[in-house]
């Protein structure tokens, strides 16, 4: 029996003895002689002790404004904007617009305040503000708390537009074109264009209203990029991403359209009150750039087939002759073949190559724009000239979905310069698994929950490609000052993107966003604008409850950490998918609900309509 102790001690003796060793062989190995990483784990520990650990993506029903116990007194806490700016878009502000020419629409274009003029607070929702109805049920309705706005029930009432009713508005997919219902109207469209094959897959839909047409195609995997003024109407733009559909505040002005050139694979104008003709037809020229060799454009309303219309139109019929004659002899001029015209709708193809375009072949009277500034459009003047044809012969894309994942021609044949086909198929496969990791942490994502979503550094659009799912879309903003310009690689993806500096405001109404994923986006604008200034417009556009992903290096995480408090963001702390020894780190963030008119002990209930 003694023996029998004996032996069990020693036992004890030399596995106490062996976790010993192993213990200080970790330790060596782990310090700086051992290995390079030491003081990155010593970082990532003191870091986690500043961040909350706990990140709920529930709703948080009946949280104040005030509840985080992680503030403390260093940190600088953003109060609230004053309740008349619930509606603020800091760059299309009304009362600095009026300042601004009439003519080509200048003073409905972008007019950023100065940097005395901005200001440093958090937008406020409306008070009573709903969580917006899961898509799809959101197309066809929205709160009327969120946007209690009736002007459009009254000014479009025999269009079909929008319709109030109880505590909802209801959007039948009228139009001023198509009364009758946006379906029927896209179907006659898709009679000529190629829209359910797949072959049609993104869309520009010039003035778009409340974006019905952009929301119907939606059904048949086709995804628009719509924009509309800030108008007299009231938020047109804002109804659109109420109701779950695509769209900015824009307009043909006299500046170049923030989308790269040969990008959308058909443009669309439905009695849009463009004046197409004017300024020597420069606002074909810019639909011309945009649309990829063999798209299409299509005209609804006058002047076409002004003479059977005419009686129903506010014009002569000497002004709409004129009017339509003028189209025509532009279209020619671009060598848009036109394909068909019914009712009051013509459609018009661009061709394929120079080859289908003898006249451009030989020579024209009209200059060619530089070829080497074709994506070089943010605050550039719209001009008059015509977009030539790559110098590659182009490659016919894949139908959507195949040409989601597919080599993009721009990347094939060498056209965006760095980038190569095995490039592009491991940029791919590192955002699958980071979305992978994503997901682990907000299991939300991929659910109805987010189904606005923006890529604030969109890169090849690996991210918006990863997240695959039918019941979200994505914005992929293409930072102005990035490193390599790649949206139009994100196009012939499929997918839909826009230009922006991020030093400015983005060109939408507060609370549109449900989820803003920010990848490397701070350490690029690092010195060139504040933090601030970036997380206080990620707040304005994000809604109550929306979520935040932000990968980023671990120095700079830490002062958008305190920032992002400061704003009552609730926010979490999370290692690289590789390990705690990366600096690069991931944060997930909540944005806390609360309205205008909160105070430190109000608890502010939301409501959900679902």
């Amino acid at each position: 029996m003694a023996q029998s102790r004996t032996r069990s001690i020693l036992y004890i003796f030399v596995v106490l003895g062996l976790c010993i060793f192993c213990y200080i062989l970790g330790s060596w190995h782990r310090s700086a002689i051992g290995r390079g990483d030491y003081i990155a784990s010593i970082i990532t520990k003191q870091t986690e002790c500043n961040f909350p650990l706990t990140l709920n993506f529930e709703t948080h029903h009946s949280k104040p404004i005030f509840s985080n116990q992680t503030l403390n007194s260093s940190l600088r806490l953003f109060e609230p904007c004053d309740e008349k700016y619930t509606d603020y878009t800091p760059c299309q502000d009304q009362r600095r617009a009026m300042s601004f020419p009439r003519k080509n629409m200048v003073y409905r274009e972008r007019h950023c305040p100065s940097e005395k003029e901005k200001m440093y607070c958090l937008v406020p929702a409306p008070k009573g503000y709903a969580l917006p109805f899961h898509w799809p049920k959101s197309r066809d309705y929205v709160p009327f708390v969120n946007m209690p706005y009736k002007n459009l029930t009254v000014e479009k009432a025999g269009q079909n537009w929008i319709h109030f009713e109880g505590n909802v508005f209801r959007f039948p997919g009228g139009g001023t074109q198509f009364p009758q219902g946006a379906d029927r109207y896209i179907d006659r469209i898709a009679s000529i264009v190629p829209i359910e094959n797949g072959t049609v897959r993104t869309v520009l839909d010039t003035g778009c209203g409340v974006a019905s047409f952009g929301a119907y195609l939606l059904s048949r995997n086709v995804l628009t990029m719509s924009f509309a003024p800030r108008d007299s109407h009231t938020a047109q733009v804002q109804f659109a991403l109420e109701r779950g559909v695509p769209a900015v505040i824009g307009v043909l002005g006299s500046m170049k359209l923030p989308y790269p050139s040969r990008s959308f694979d058909m443009a669309h104008c439905s009695r849009c009150l463009v004046h197409w003709t004017s300024s020597d037809g420069m606002y074909m020229m810019e639909i011309d750039r945009v649309l990829r060799p063999g798209g299409y454009w299509v005209l609804s309303g006058p002047p076409i087939n002004w003479r059977h219309h005419y009686n129903w139109w506010r014009h002569t019929k000497v002004d709409l002759e004129a009017e339509q004659r003028k189209i025509e002899e532009l279209a020619e001029l671009l060598c848009w073949e036109k394909i068909s015209e019914m009712n009051e709708t013509a459609i018009w193809r661009k061709p394929i190559n120079l080859q289908s375009c003898p006249s451009r072949k030989y020579g024209s009277h009209i200059k060619t724009c530089d070829s080497t500034k074709l994506d070089d459009v943010w605050y550039k003047e719209m001009e008059v000239c015509i977009t030539p044809y790559p110098t590659v012969e182009p490659i016919q894309l894949e139908p959507f979905p195949k040409r989601l994942y597919a080599v993009p021609p721009r990347i094939s044949t060498g056209t965006v310069l760095k980038l190569s086909p095995d490039l592009y198929s491991q940029d791919n496969k590192l955002w699958r698994r980071h979305v992978e990791s994503y997901k682990r942490v907000n299991k939300f994502l991929g659910t109805n929950r987010y189904r606005n979503v923006m890529d604030m550094n969109a890169g090849l659009g690996g991210f918006g490609a990863a997240l695959g799912s039918d019941k979200l879309w994505v914005m992929n903003v293409m930072p102005t000052v990035a490193h390599l310009d790649t949206l139009g690689v994100i196009y012939e993806r499929g997918m839909i993107g826009i230009y922006h500096d991020w030093c400015e405001a983005f060109s939408t109404y507060p609370r549109t966003y449900d989820l803003i994923h920010a990848n490397g986006v701070f350490s690029l604008y690092e010195n060139r604008c504040k933090t601030e200034d970036i997380l206080l417009e990620m707040d304005r556009i994000l809604r109550p409850e929306g979520a935040v992903i932000i990968r980023e290096n671990i120095d700079i995480l830490s002062k958008v950490g305190n920032i992002a408090t400061g704003m009552r963001w609730d926010i979490k702390l999370v290692d690289h998918e590789d390990g705690p020894h990366l600096s690069e780190k991931v944060m997930f963030g909540v944005k806390k609900y609360w309205v205008g008119g909160s105070r430190n002990t109000e608890k502010n209930k939301i409501k959900s309509f679902d």
